[in-house]
């Protein structure tokens, strides 16, 4: 996978550093290929309703853990109780009350996975517009610089190893990005 990538990359590599290509006798030189890079991250960051859509995650997810640390510690002290008073519980007692904190643990492992997907789906209501409004600045800058391909240096995979930085459109980006506002 990673030769392939490799390998990939090198092709793009000198379509994009060859001034021109011909194919057979009398054919026009094609345009050499343009290509840029954006740093995702700092883009996002830097977007204008990132900050105040952080913000209202970040409180909303802390709301989350501590309702998931309040169950922890209910399990925890039921835990401890039954961990004093089973030697004075008869084997049928104990048995019943071990079956009540397994069904403690799986209500708490159950909210546990709602409040995860809650905040995942949260995330996603808060992010998507930003992130769409992003994706439009970026394809509407590789139309109108005739940029064949954008390439993401924050991606996962890190494939950009070394860049020249004039090809960095971060910061065009972010001046449409604020221009728009």
């Amino acid at each position: 996978m990673q030769r392939l990538v490799l390998v990939s990359l090198t092709a793009v590599a000198v379509l994009a550093t060859a001034p021109s290509l011909t194919f057979g006798q009398g054919a026009p030189a094609a345009a050499p290929l343009k290509i840029a890079f954006i740093n995702s991250r700092e883009i996002l960051q830097r977007t204008p309703g990132y900050a105040v859509a952080e913000s209202t995650y970040l409180k909303e997810v802390e709301g989350f853990r501590t309702e998931v640390q309040k169950l922890q510690q209910q399990l925890d002290s039921a835990v401890q109780a039954f961990d004093q008073q089973s030697i004075a519980l008869s084997p049928a007692a104990r048995q019943t009350k071990q079956r009540e904190l397994q069904a403690m643990q799986q209500r708490m492992e159950q909210r546990t996975t709602e409040l995860q997907d809650r905040a995942r789906q949260r995330e996603q209501e808060l992010l998507q517009p930003i992130q769409t409004r992003v994706q439009g600045v970026i394809q509407g800058l590789r139309a109108e610089l005739n940029y064949a391909l954008i390439l993401d240096a924050d991606a996962a995979g890190g494939l950009i190893a070394a860049a020249d930085p004039s090809l960095n459109i971060t910061a065009r980006v972010l001046q449409r990005l604020t221009q728009a506002q």
